[in-house]
């Protein structure tokens, strides 16, 4: 049975700027707990469309529909093994959104769509998971351990990215 999570932040940046930050894989195991100790073990980029006019001017490397990336983490804090997980990104359309699709990993099935408006002057960020796991247990509170982690250092490194103060 599929089960759904959705979860917002406003930030006060350009879409812009946090499109192009969330489209760069790199920042992805910057974004996750410590704990997890997230890695990209592999990376195969297929080439995002053209910038539109409005993007920022060195906005990194933009993941485009059909890149596949291949992570490592730990499940869990102290676990002493970490388990593979191979997504790829679909739907990606510039300083609005994209989705990331698990092909390999812990659910039976992940789409995670990330999506950016401007609003009052920034930006609200918006995150909708759907998943369904291989046995019948509840991972909300994970969930929102996660993203609301995710949320802190979305905003500290973006900080430091713009010379902001927090």
């Amino acid at each position: 049975m599929p089960h759904h999570f959705e979860t917002s932040q406003w930030l006060p940046y350009p879409p812009e700027l946090v499109f192009a930050f969330f489209a760069n894989p790199e920042n992805l195991p910057r974004l996750m707990p410590k704990w997890q100790n997230a890695r990209i073990e592999e990376a195969v980029f297929a080439p995002p469309p053209p910038r539109p006019r409005n993007a920022p001017r060195d906005p990194g490397i933009a993941a485009g529909d059909g890149t596949r990336l291949t992570l490592s983490l730990r499940p869990f804090p102290f676990a002493p093994f970490r388990i593979p997980w191979e997504a790829q990104i679909e739907d990606f359309r510039w300083n609005h959104g994209f989705c990331d699709i698990q092909l390999r990993g812990p659910f039976t099935s992940w789409r995670h769509c990330h999506t950016v408006t401007a609003k009052d002057s920034g930006t609200t960020l918006h995150d909708a998971v759907t998943y369904e796991l291989p046995l019948s247990i509840s991972i909300r509170p994970i969930l929102t351990h996660i993203f609301h982690h995710r949320h802190q250092r979305t905003a500290h490194l973006l900080a430091l990215a713009t010379g902001r103060k927090q």
